[in-house]
Parts: structure tokens; C-alpha cells; sequence
């Protein structure tokens, strides 16, 4: 399946005026933690882009379009990420500006989303093994569509997520990030396979929906998901645990102390 640029891109995008400073661009590197950024006209269209190596030495009330790099790679929505990710590679670049066809921008795709790409987006061969797996065990047919879930009226099959990882999907959603959902619909029910963590941050947020891919099952069958949310007690996000002493097993792996 085609990853696209627009599926990983964040949309929240800190830019700079022409008309800035470089003053101001210390202070937005200070404020975000960002080393550089698209340069914006009144009309958000792109005209340029800075980074702190361009602003180093430069006096404070320089403006930003005296120093701003005006020969850019860019990147559209459309693009297939892999090749956005040998252009970035190539050209060493960490972040490429995504632009319309008017070149407005409309985001910014970094190495970062790429990797992210990787090891975090879900997998439709995971979706359609499901559909596989389900469609066997209960003999009926399943149908698969992408769309829309409602946080509130999402059941977990899980009863418990990590802090330190919730932390990390509440920063992604802010950011304009959110991979879809697993979800089981039968009746008028949801019962949630994949993505606990980006569910249980959407609720803490307060976002009312999130992109889901929905498998129907027919109510008459009684699935093994079900029975175990029910004998967990497991009715709402809200009975989902959230572990605060205790790392994600993967943090737990990868990190050691050196001290």
C-alpha cells in the first residue's frame, strides 16, 4: 500500500514572515525547540526557509528575508513518503515544506515522520489478516471500510496503557498526527483491537472522533474480544489503567542509565 506524504505530515506548522526578525527566530527556536522554519507571506505562501545556521552571526534586527534560504526542495501532499525519503537522504535534508498547487503550505514532513512511518503506522495486511482471522473462526463475512469512530463510544480490549507512551500519542495528536484505529463494529457497538494508546490520548485531548478502519461483524456472533472486555470490566476508555511507575517494555529495552 502507497504511504503518502499527507499521511504522516504535520499539519500544526511554526513559520516565520519575511518581515521577521532574527530576533524573533531566536525567540521561536527558544518557544519550539525547532532549529528551522518555513518563511510564509500574508497569504501563507511559501517564499523561503531559515534555519539557525543562517541566522548565526547575523545581527538581531535582521530581517529574516535577508538571511532565509530561497532555493527550496518541497514536497506535495500526494507524494509516495519513500520518495520524499530519498530526497531528504540525498540532499541531507531533515525537513522538506509540503506545498499545494498554488504553493501555500500546508505542512512540513520531517526524517522523524518518516521513521515513524515504519515502525508505528498500521499495517493493512494486519487489518486483513483480522478480516481473515475472523471470517474462518465464525464462518460469516466481514466487511472492512475506513472511516470515522466516536472516542466516547469506544470498548477496549485492553486494560491497561503506559504513561511515558501516552505522553508520546498525546504529543503526536497535538502535532496534527493520528494513525487510525482498529476497531470491531458489531451492532451498535465498537470494540477497539488496535491503538489503545492513541485512543485513550484522543479522550484526555478531548477530540470527539478518530480515523478508524471499522470491521463489521454480524451481532449473532459472539466473539473471543468481547467476552474478554466484558469479563475485564472493561466498558470505556475510562476503565483503561494508566501505568505511571513503570516504562513501556520497549523504553524499558533500549534505555539504561549510564550515570
Amino acid at each position: 500500500m502507497k504511504i503518502r506524504v499527507v499521511d504522516y505530515m504535520t499539519r500544526n506548522v511554526y513559520t516565520l514572515s519575511p518581515e521577521a526578525t532574527v530576533a524573533d527566530a531566536i525567540e521561536l527556536i527558544k518557544k519550539t525547540g525547532h532549529d528551522s522554519f518555513p518563511v510564509v507571506d500574508s497569504e501563507n505562501r511559501l517564499v523561503g526557509y531559515v534555519s539557525a545556521v543562517d541566522i548565526v552571526g547575523a545581527k538581531p534586527e535582521t530581517r529574516i528575508r535577508d538571511v532565509m534560504s530561497k532555493q527550496l526542495y518541497v514536497a506535495r501532499d500526494f507524494m509516495d513518503l519513500r520518495d520524499v525519503a530519498r530526497v531528504m537522504f540525498r540532499t541531507g535534508h531533515s525537513k522538506l515544506p509540503v506545498v499545494d498547487e498554488s504553493n501555500k503550505l500546508v505542512g512540513i514532513i520531517s526524517n522523524a515522520d518518516v521513521i515513524r512511518s515504519q515502525i508505528e503506522r498500521v499495517d493493512p495486511l494486519k487489518v486483513e489478516k483480522l478480516k481473515k482471522t475472523l471470517e474462518k473462526v465464525h464462518g460469516v463475512k466481514v466487511n472492512v471500510e475506513r472511516g470515522k469512530v466516536e472516542v466516547s463510544k469506544l470498548i477496549p480490549t485492553q486494560s491497561k496503557v503506559y504513561a511515558d507512551e501516552l505522553r508520546g500519542r498525546i504529543h503526536e495528536i497535538k502535532r496534527g498526527l493520528a494513525e487510525p484505529v482498529i476497531v470491531i463494529k458489531k451492532d451498535s457497538r465498537y470494540f477497539l483491537v488496535d491503538g489503545h494508546h492513541r485512543a485513550v490520548a484522543a479522550m484526555k485531548l478531548g477530540i470527539v472522533e478518530l480515523d478508524a478502519y471499522l470491521i463489521s461483524v454480524d451481532g449473532s456472533v459472539e466473539l473471543g474480544i468481547e467476552k474478554m472486555a466484558k469479563k475485564k470490566g472493561l466498558n470505556s476508555l475510562r476503565d483503561v489503567e494508566i501505568i505511571e511507575d513503570v516504562p513501556h517494555p520497549l523504553v524499558e529495552i533500549t534505555f539504561r542509565n549510564m550515570g
